[in-house]
């Protein structure tokens, strides 16, 4: 079915909602148009595009719920739709955490369309996989890759008044590039909302440059190093971190955030006072929904951290009631202060240490301390003097993001980290960090 435009999807909203008959429904709506081109050993793999519109609503008879959802519209489809969400909530037990719907909400709209992607087609997608692979070859390499984009809208609406309605595009590029014997490996991965601000050919030189650098990587010994971490690397790790600012979490003792006796550690230092985190939807450079889809609450700017202090956590509806506090939307971004040196300028700065390009395979250890177990990949350097003076075979870590962000020497400019969609994005900053804690080796290029 083609995306929908606001009136469009208005409309039927609409109608679904005038046709329940439960105490209240909530409507959501999401169409997309996503293409993607996977080559391999410098050749396409696979292509394609898939378009698709569908429709979710959701119904309650008091505390009992229930859910549908379809991809067709027709008025046939769309009362079925509604009959079933409200013969599942007949059937479904009541959920003692249901709050009713939320009213209506002011949703100022934030820029996660740009019009470039109107560029977004077969003939586009063909040229990024031309321009990495033609810039591999021309070195003797081995390219890899994976290019996507997507177009598309959201919609959510609710019988109590609430209505949103917000155009959606982006794209997001990884590749790797190996020397022929696969002793050499390097990697990039750039995200954008407007296509004239991606260039295929540039991100391709970067793990092309990798590649032929990490030939013969040398043994070192294992222990704590100063570590430049680029912004993928920087982001993996914090990831999970950023993820367990929630209240309850925190309240109920399943966090890093828990204090001891009870409560959460709201105010307190627990980081360099360089650290300072927000999540903000009107952020031109991570611009995201201005709502919550699950609560529909309208998301506000929202101080994570302050100079090292924890600021603020987040207070899903159920628990903001429970504890007294004000329910807050979900952050739909995280984004880290950082300062105006590249990744490069940073090396410059270091008498010694380890360049790190990327971390993988990460797991957690320990929820309690957010301590993480991981490998390093796709390009590992050792610096000395300001300069890389040659690769080094990759490592296994034990780390934890908060550690981490209590051994901070220097922050780099901040970058645009995420998926082919504008529903989560990250914006951190390469980091310089000391007694970065490299556990073993690992023989993995």
């Amino acid at each position: 079915m083609k995306l929908l435009n606001q009136e469009e999807a208005q409309r039927i909203a609409g109608k679904v909602m005038s046709l329940s008959k439960a105490d209240e429904c909530r409507v959501s709506i999401s169409g997309s148009k996503r293409g993607n081109v996977r080559y391999a050993r410098n050749s396409v793999s696979t292509a394609g595009q898939v378009q698709n519109t569908q429709l979710a609503v959701s119904v309650a008879f008091g505390k009992r719920q229930g859910t549908a959802s379809v991809n067709e519209f027709d008025d046939k489809s769309l009362e079925k739709a509604v009959r079933r969400a409200e013969e599942v909530a007949r059937l479904a037990p009541e959920n003692p955490e249901f709050l009713p719907a939320i009213g209506k909400q002011d949703f100022k709209p934030s820029a996660t369309y740009n019009p470039n992607a109107s560029a977004f087609d077969p003939e586009y997608r063909a040229e990024v996989a031309f321009q990495s692979i033609d810039a591999a070859r021309k070195k003797n390499l081995v390219a890899a890759g994976f290019f996507s984009d997507s177009t598309g809208f959201e919609c959510i609406a609710n019988s109590n008044g609430v209505f949103g309605y917000q155009e959606l595009a982006s794209l997001n590029f990884t590749v790797t590039a190996r020397t022929e014997d696969g002793s050499g490996s390097g990697w990039v991965s750039r995200a954008a909302y407007d296509p004239k601000k991606f260039d295929a050919r540039a991100a391709s030189e970067i793990a092309i440059e990798k590649a032929l650098r990490s030939v013969d990587a040398k043994a070192l010994e294992p222990g704590r190093y100063a570590v430049i971490l680029e912004p993928s690397a920087s982001s993996d790790l914090l990831n999970y971190m950023f993820t367990a600012f929630d209240a309850r979490a925190a309240d109920e003792g399943r966090s890093f955030l828990a204090k001891k006796g009870g409560g959460n550690r709201v105010g307190d230092k627990l980081f360099d006072e360089q650290v300072n985190v927000w999540a903000d939807p009107w952020d031109p450079d991570a611009p995201v929904l201005p709502w919550d889809q699950q609560s529909m609450l309208a998301r506000a700017r929202t101080d994570l951290i302050r100079n090292g202090k924890v600021a603020s956590l987040e207070y899903n509806r159920y628990w903001a009631q429970k504890q007294g506090k004000a329910a807050t939307a979900s952050h739909g971004n995280i984004i880290m202060a950082g300062g105006s040196k590249s990744t490069e300028e940073l090396v410059a700065s270091t008498k010694k240490g380890i360049l790190v390009t990327r971390t993988w395979y990460i797991r957690m250890v320990d929820p309690q301390s957010v301590l993480l177990t991981g490998l390093t990949r796709d390009g590992t350097f050792y610096v000395e003097n300001g300069q890389i003076k040659y690769p080094v075979k990759n490592f296994r870590f034990n780390e934890s993001p908060v550690a981490l962000l209590n051994n901070i020497d220097e922050l780099g400019k901040p970058m645009l980290i995420g998926e082919a969609d504008s529903r989560f994005r990250m914006m951190v900053p390469a980091m310089k960090v000391r007694e970065f804690n490299f556990t073993s080796k690992s023989d993995a290029v």
